[in-house]
């Protein structure tokens, strides 16, 4: 009888071992699933000072936006965790918004023809961190589905894990087509 309970004992742990060993490794999914977006915000963070600089010689009356803009990179550099990474971009993707608005409402801004290829480059960046978040967002999704199905949600609340946040885009429309930046 003894060993029977040994044996209950040992499987039960051998089983927790595996499915904890599961929720690593989807974590750690996702959490590479995460490096592609980064490279993509990178490049996207990178070219900002040049869409700034090109906008601020014709429009040097919204300072606000380029501190938005500045504020946003700056949160984006000292951002610890993929979650302060996302909200970076967010507050980046507002500010863009903005600037792209106002060198909508400026002939000679969109006239530009270094602006015209900065504006061709960040398209190119979107397409690819569309592609980059879907991929990240199926890990996430597929982490969360894991660790609430039970009996593994049971040892996902003994280990703390909770459910990751997807990265949804600044824009829902984005989803639906391809990210394009265009006057």
């Amino acid at each position: 009888m003894g060993y029977i309970i040994l044996w209950v004992v040992v499987l039960l742990v051998i089983y927790v071992i595996a499915k904890y060993n599961g929720i690593i490794q989807m974590k750690n999914n996702r959490k590479n699933a995460f490096a592609d977006i980064d490279v993509q915000l990178q490049q996207r963070f990178d070219l900002v000072p040049n869409l700034v600089d090109t906008v601020k010689w014709y429009a040097n009356h919204e300072q606000a936006i380029f501190d938005k803009i500045l504020d946003a990179r700056k949160a984006y550099a000292w951002a610890s965790s993929i979650d302060d990474k996302i909200a970076a971009n967010w507050a980046l993707g507002w500010a863009l918004w903005r600037l792209f608005a106002i060198a909508e409402s400026n002939p000679e801004i969109k006239a530009n023809t270094n602006f015209m290829q900065l504006q061709t480059e960040l398209s190119d960046i979107e397409n690819k961190l569309a592609a980059a978040r879907r991929f990240f967002n199926s890990a996430t999704n597929e982490f969360n589905t894991y660790i609430q199905v039970f009996p593994t949600n049971i040892i996902a609340n003994m280990f703390g894990y909770k459910e990751e946040v997807s990265f949804e885009p600044e824009n829902r429309e984005e989803v639906v087509k391809s990210p394009k930046v265009s006057f």
